[in-house]
């Protein structure tokens, strides 16, 4: 009957933690920080330096990304440590694949990370650079971001800014944040002087 009990603890508190994470409002998550090169009633552009993040590639749904990237997270790596949750989670996809993103603190080096346990995620450096960006709210659905991605894209096209690949999807909030409260933005790497 205790291990039952304990049992029933753990997973109430897996809960917990896992609710609070996804509403977003339990504590402040550290984002990479950016310098603002130009704000339009559309978009920013903002300056980033490199970023060290664990990824990991899938063919088809999400729930299976998330699930090995928060793994890693919570200690499936080689030296069993807790990382601390940062945001936004960034997917992007090509040619029959997609990838999900978590940047790691600003703490971690290549040599400080620690080795994912797993086969399929991997320590990986986001190269700095110039991006666009708009900002919008509601649920981080495809069809939302797909519509904002696009509003992006042409409206760097009427300024003659010029995309150097394909939109990315990031994400501030977990699915139980009121949608009028999330905060997702639709991202291009872009050409700058």
């Amino acid at each position: 009957m205790t291990e039952r009990i304990k049992f029933v603890s753990k997973l109430l508190g897996l809960f917990a933690a896992t609710f609070l994470f996804m509403t977003g409002n339990a504590m402040a998550y550290e984002e990479p920080s950016y310098e603002l090169i130009k704000a339009t009633d559309v978009y920013e552009i903002r300056q980033y330096e490199d970023r060290l993040a664990v990824q990991t590639r899938q063919t088809s749904g999400q729930n299976g990304a998330f699930r090995r990237l928060f793994n890693y997270i919570s200690g499936s790596n080689e030296s069993a440590s807790k990382i601390a949750m940062t945001v936004p989670v960034i997917q992007s996809s090509d040619i029959g694949s997609s990838a999900m993103i978590f940047f790691l603190p600003k703490s971690f080096t290549e040599q400080s990370a620690p080795t994912p346990d797993a086969d399929n995620v991997e320590l990986i450096t986001v190269k700095g650079g110039f991006y666009a960006v708009v900002k919008y709210s509601g649920r981080s659905s495809n069809q939302n971001y797909n519509k904002h991605a696009a509003l992006l894209k042409e409206a760097l096209r009427q300024d003659n800014i010029i995309i150097k690949g394909d939109p990315i999807m990031a994400t501030y909030n977990g699915p139980f944040t009121l949608p009028f409260m999330r905060r997702n933005e639709a991202m291009y790497r872009v050409e700058w002087k």
